[in-house]
């Protein structure tokens, strides 16, 4: 919950309502209150609601209300400032529950046991004390683990389309994420905002069910719950994550989804601001405002434990031009992009690699960490899927009859990767089976044209897959 271990003695109640807009409220005569402070709203009837000192000028300040303003009258409502920032609790005793944005339960079960209570915005780490990650991160899923490898401390969105399967996808992958050479269980901190209650039915059954439960925190912002209280989602998560990682030393893995309905929330506070409107109506500081999210991910020198972020987002219109994937892209490590053509084929997931990339991946991958020969394996099944699909645009043009032999057998290639690399169901794959599905697609190439991996690793894995193939 957001709230602190123990409360001031002092109360100060301030009674100037001048004005309520949206989730706002202006209250004038509030001296001595600091920016982000706690505050109280009381109405006179109802619950006392909770809120945060948004902005200051002078004595006026514009107080966020957590619960809303509906109901909410000027002349009667006051403002009990304690002196207290936003806090919430941390702690394992959070594992295998269900708690609302703000940190609250939402199962029906008692408040959690907090080890401590720390400030929702956590603590910035040092840059000379931030260890560079380069630990692969085992997902099961081939497209990743080959192409797009997802290493310990980094932060990676996922660029969706409405509909598509990103929210089945990132549960897929916090389930079965694993550091290989290391016993110690991937810890989840999920975070979903705005989402509909099938959806949040969905990940209740998909975290807290069989053994995950006992490493998953889950924190549910509905999408009718307060608006405000979606900004305060995922600084809650990460939080919680915080501690796990930096003080208990857990591998932690962050998911958060929709990052589209958090800037839609940042959008909508902004305009009830009356604040100058940037791009496509989102505020100026938006990418300041995603960057203090997306930069908490990492690992310590001197630590064992990690902060990795998945964050999904749903591309308007799948224009992945919009400010939010444009942003994010300019502050993550790379993207996993979701293709609806490849939905629409019945491939799961729908991962297009082409526009895929992991920018940590040559930092977690080779030899000593994964296998000597996946890097050059990756660059050759890129540059044969990405001249398959020319050849697929190509043939649209000239058929297929047009095609000289070389060109068939990219065609071949590109059709064969995406139906037994691509798609692999819900089956979990093994690195090592991962790399021996791309050497078996790499098969029927001479080996004279397969330029991007060495004269060595032709020779210990490219002649086998052949001689697998043609005895099958």
């Amino acid at each position: 919950m957001t709230t602190t271990a123990a409360h001031p003695a002092f109360t100060v109640g301030h009674r100037t309502v001048t004005r309520v807009a949206g989730p706002l409220l202006v209250v004038d005569g509030m001296d001595g209150v600091g920016y982000g402070e706690l505050v109280e709203v009381e109405t006179g009837d109802g619950p006392v609601r909770e809120g945060q000192v948004l902005e200051l000028d002078g004595s006026t300040a514009i107080v966020q209300v957590f619960g809303g303003t509906v109901g909410i009258g000027r002349r009667e409502t006051s403002v009990l400032t304690r002196g207290r920032a936003a806090r919430t609790g941390v702690g394992t005793d959070y594992f295998g529950r269900v708690l609302d944005g703000a940190g609250r339960p939402r199962d029906g079960g008692p408040q959690p046991v907090p080890d401590d209570y720390r400030h929702v915005n956590g603590l910035p780490l040092n840059p000379i004390t931030r260890a560079h990650p380069d630990q692969f991160i085992e997902t099961g899923v081939s497209a990743i683990d080959g192409l797009i490898t997802l290493v310990r401390g980094q932060k990676l969105p996922i660029f969706s389309g409405a509909g598509l399967p990103a929210n089945s996808l990132a549960a897929r992958i916090a389930a079965q994420a694993r550091v290989p050479g290391d016993d110690a269980e991937v810890v989840v901190v999920f975070a979903a905002m705005g989402v509909t209650r099938r959806e949040a039915e969905f990940f209740r059954t998909e975290f807290l069910t069989g053994g995950a439960a006992a490493r998953s925190v889950l924190l549910l912002n509905l999408a009718d719950d307060p608006t405000i209280e979606r900004l305060m989602t995922p600084r809650v998560a990460l939080t919680m994550a915080e501690y796990l990682a930096f003080e208990q030393q857990r591998h932690v893995l962050v998911v958060m989804t929709d990052m589209t309905a958090y800037c839609e929330a940042l959008r909508e506070i902004s305009a009830a601001r009356e604040e100058m409107p940037g791009r496509r109506g989102y505020p100026g500081y938006m990418y300041t405002d995603l960057a203090s999210l997306y930069e908490r991910a990492g690992r310590v020198r001197g630590g064992t434990g990690s902060l990795t972020q998945l964050m999904i987002l749903t591309m308007p219109d799948d224009d992945i031009t919009h400010p939010i994937p444009d942003l994010t892209g300019y502050i993550t490590e790379g993207q996993i992009v979701l293709s609806r053509e490849l939905d629409r084929q019945g491939i799961e997931p729908p991962i297009d690699v082409l526009p895929s990339l992991s920018r940590l991946m040559n930092a977690g991958i080779g030899a000593g960490k994964t296998r000597d020969d996946h890097r050059g394996l990756a660059d050759q099944l890129y540059a044969c899927y990405a001249r398959g699909r020319e050849v697929r645009r190509l043939m649209s043009i000239v058929g297929e009859s047009g095609l000289p032999v070389e060109d068939r057998r990219y065609l071949a290639f590109a059709a064969a990767f995406e139906r037994t690399y691509l798609d692999q169901g819900p089956d979990r794959r093994t690195l090592a089976g991962t790399l021996e599905v791309g050497w078996q697609l790499l098969s029927p190439f001479p080996a004279a044209e397969l330029k991007r991996v060495s004269a060595e690793q032709l020779a210990r894995h490219h002649h086998e897959a052949s001689a697998t193939a043609t005895d099958d």
